[in-house]
């Protein structure tokens, strides 16, 4: 790890903007006001990336009217674009999360259906995606259940201690109102309200005994998919407004009069409005004979649209977000084909199911520590929890079914069900075959029963029968 910048005694700032103190020396409500000054110069990066994503791009704000000449501005938004099209294809498909024991796996799903935890994931990857990090937190609510809930990176950071496995020693969570610093600083012991004379004391016992957030990213350098290509978005902006006010200005093309003499009125003017008419005239033009006609139009079309062309596709390539709309993906490609145009995208989201896996392992480790969703005799459960993550693609149900079909007596029932991409969960769907399985015997052994006892009626009742025909 290696440290950038002091910014007062013991505080410190790395170069992927991660905030470090000392692990051994006690935090003090003094670094912790430190820390978050130095975070507000951070979050100022993050403000530009989200202005970035909701379409508040620079171009709206330049200084590039030119006196009557159109003004237009223009935002091609493909931050928003990358953005989403790269968040539903890395978690569209919610993450499976299990556990081998069936009643441990029962609870963990109750709890994370509960927190709507995979609403939550997704909003933290797209802040990922956006920012580079973001952070989930526990806390207790009024009925003293766990709860997670998700912060942005803008108003929320982790500090870090300074050894090789830069453990957390504070969780920060700030806001101002009327230029009154508010919220919360949660290290392992306690948690503290932040004042504008922020001590460390009076604090109310952290019941995790541990620094209850976890960071999420998707590499070490906390880069989001903006960050590559923000000069790149702000370049198309002016291309596609610089082309939308070429346009405007040529449609009003300016008619010209030369050597012809037009009616005047009284004061001697021409009998038309030359004012906002885009009208030159020149009746005393001798040199050359009368003319009236329309000025031309430069033409620069072709290379402004080899430029937006090549800043678009550079986009895409840099962003390493594949572009739907391409035509490979509406003609008939071969599968092999389509797969090397998601490569980049597919290696992009592998890498981030890697430090996604690491960090919600973080997560629940702290959650089962605290007893209230499995016993704590089983804290290490976390240990054993199972993650997969399921790429949000266009799939082929019968060649799914198929492909699971080919599996049977190769692999594990669990392992087959869980290729199937309709099957949420493969431990609730091998128990509801059980059960299925259990009531089809029963009903079959119900109906057995039934038609034993209705034989034994007919052959008692057989001779008489032909006695009676006789």
């Amino acid at each position: 790890m290696i440290a950038i910048q002091s910014l007062s005694e013991d505080v410190y700032v790395t170069d992927n903007n991660s905030l470090v103190y000392p692990a051994d020396k006690e935090l003090t409500g003094e670094a912790v006001e430190s820390f978050i000054i130095q975070h507000m110069y951070i979050a100022n990066h993050y403000k530009e990336l989200r202005k970035e994503y909701i379409g508040d791009h620079d171009i709206l704000h330049k200084d590039t009217h030119r006196g009557n000449r159109p003004d237009n501005r223009l935002v091609g938004n493909m931050a928003h674009y990358i953005v989403e099209t790269f968040n539903g294809f890395f978690i569209g498909n919610p993450p499976k999360i299990t556990l081998d024991d069936e009643t441990d796996n029962a609870k963990l799903k109750q709890w994370n259906d509960t927190n709507s935890l995979q609403d939550k994931l997704s909003e933290i990857s797209r802040q990922v995606d956006i920012y580079g990090r973001s952070i989930a937190f526990l806390y207790q609510n009024e009925d003293s259940k766990t709860c997670v809930q998700y912060a942005s990176p803008i108003s929320a950071f982790i500090i870090y201690d300074d050894t090789v496995d830069m453990n957390p020693i504070a969780f920060v969570n700030y806001y101002y109102i009327n230029n009154e610093l508010h919220g919360t600083v949660i290290t392992d012991e306690a948690s503290y309200d932040l004042t504008d004379s922020f001590k460390m004391q009076d604090g109310m016992v952290n019941p995790y005994k541990a620094v209850p957030a976890v960071e999420f990213f998707q590499n070490e350098e906390r880069q989001g998919i903006i960050d590559n290509v923000e000069t790149l978005i702000n370049a198309l902006d002016d291309t596609l407004s610089q082309k939308a006010n070429q346009n405007e200005y040529f449609d009003n093309t300016y008619m010209y009069s030369f050597g012809a003499q037009l009616p005047e009125d009284e004061n001697g003017n021409p009998v038309v409005n030359l004012d906002g008419n885009q009208i030159i005239y020149s009746p005393d033009a001798s040199s050359v004979d009368a003319k009236i006609g329309f000025l031309d139009k430069p033409d620069g079309d072709q290379m402004q649209e080899n430029l937006l062309d090549r800043l678009t596709n550079m986009i895409y390539q840099v962003s390493m977000v594949a572009n739907m709309n391409d035509e490979a993906f509406a003609g008939n490609s071969s599968g092999v084909a389509l797969e090397y145009k998601l490569l980049p995208m597919k290696n992009l989201a592998m890498n981030k199911e890697r430090k996604f896996t690491q960090s919600l392992r973080k997560l629940y480790k702290i959650l089962f520590s605290a007893g209230t969703v499995l016993q704590k005799s089983k804290a290490d459960e976390w240990q054993n929890l199972s993650f997969q993550f399921n790429r949000n693609l266009p799939v082929n149900m019968a060649d799914a079914a198929n492909t699971a079909k080919s599996l049977e007596g190769i692999v594990s029932k669990e392992t087959q069900l869980s290729t199937l991409p309709f099957v949420d969960d493969a431990k609730d769907e091998i128990t509801r075959i059980q059960k299925e399985q259990a009531e089809n015997i029963r009903n079959s052994l119900d109906v057995t029963g039934n038609l034993t006892d209705q034989q034994k009626a007919g052959m008692n009742n057989e001779p008489e029968a032909t006695e009676q025909e006789e």
